[in-house]
């Protein structure tokens, strides 16, 4: 799934000099290594493996690995935030959109489930105006009115999709939107500081957890193939470098540049969806992904021409 780290919380920083291609390159690479972690995620739960024990993995390799490229350089002086609270709210909301993604992959095809997400960039800039004072656009209500419709094509009752697939998925989206929000809110904080927060917080919060789910799936992860462990292992290096390479996309490039290409990554769930389960969406659900898809792009580049003029 897509967790964008939003630009005024990824450039609170010295940036260096422009190199839009590296900056592509790099949110491409991270779009793709997060669409392998949801990936790895879908296999792994199918094996058996419960949400938490998968998330449990997935945060603590992810923090660690984090802790260990960030730390050296920066020290423990990174952790300290400006407004704990809302660090706090953020990481919440990040673990939360965490379980009911892949809650909703465990019902849906990757591709309709990261499809679902996509909402959230144009909820987030309809809710704006309101919760971070910003102007009000037509063209952002107009656009969030044309991904709403492509999600509606998506979810149309004669796709057949899990009610509950879809339900987590819609609240995924809400969720992303909470936390996009709230990385605006604490772009005082550096990029690394929010990142280690949510790492910490997420890892802490499953750890109370695990003592209620660990015992009855300690059958399952002793009796899981050398293929599996390795999947979930690498779920928690994918995310971690998936959004340090995020960080430093906004490093090289403009958000506005890159917004755009955040789409991309409905083209690679669609992809490992059919290389792994044999499972591409039909003409129908592709016409909606292709609306909300369009919606977000073409706000994009209004926004573009907006903030250049």
């Amino acid at each position: 799934m897509s967790r964008v780290s939003h630009p005024s919380n990824a450039v609170a920083f010295s940036l260096p000099a422009q190199r839009p291609l590296l900056g592509i390159n790099a949110l491409l690479l991270s779009l793709f290594l997060l669409t392998m972690l949801d990936g790895m995620g879908k296999w792994i739960m199918a094996a058996g493996v419960p949400l938490i024990v998968f998330c449990w993995f997935r945060y603590a390799i992810h923090l660690l690995l984090l802790m260990t490229i960030i730390l050296p350089s920066r020290g423990l002086g990174v952790f300290k935030s400006k407004n704990p609270k809302l660090q706090c709210l953020r990481a919440a909301a990040m673990l939360g959109s965490a379980l009911s993604f892949f809650t909703s992959l465990s019902y849906l095809h990757q591709a309709e489930a990261t499809a679902l997400i996509f909402i959230a960039p144009l909820l987030m800039l309809s809710i704006a105006p309101w919760v971070l004072k910003e102007p009000i656009r037509k063209s952002r209500w107009v656009a969030a009115g044309v991904g709403l419709i492509g999600v509606l094509i998506v979810v149309r009752p004669s796709a057949g999709l899990p009610t509950m697939g879809v339900i987590m998925g819609l609240l995924t989206a809400c969720l992303f939107t909470a936390q996009h929000l709230l990385s605006r809110m604490l772009a005082q904080d550096s990029a690394f500081t929010t990142v280690l927060w949510g790492g910490a917080i997420g890892t802490a919060a499953l750890t109370l957890c695990l003592p209620f789910v660990l015992p009855s799936a300690l059958n399952t992860l002793l009796m899981l193939s050398p293929l599996n462990w390795t999947f979930l292992m690498l779920s928690g290096v994918a995310g971690g470098i998936g959004h340090l390479l995020q960080i430093q996309s906004y490093r090289f490039a403009p958000a506005s540049l890159l917004a755009p290409f955040i789409y991309v990554q409905i083209t690679f769930a669609a992809t490992l969806g059919w290389l792994v389960w044999g499972h591409l969406p039909d003409s129908t659900t592709w016409t909606g992904i292709g609306i909300i898809c369009a919606s977000g792009i073409v706000n994009s580049l209004i926004e573009w021409r907006r903030s250049r003029t």
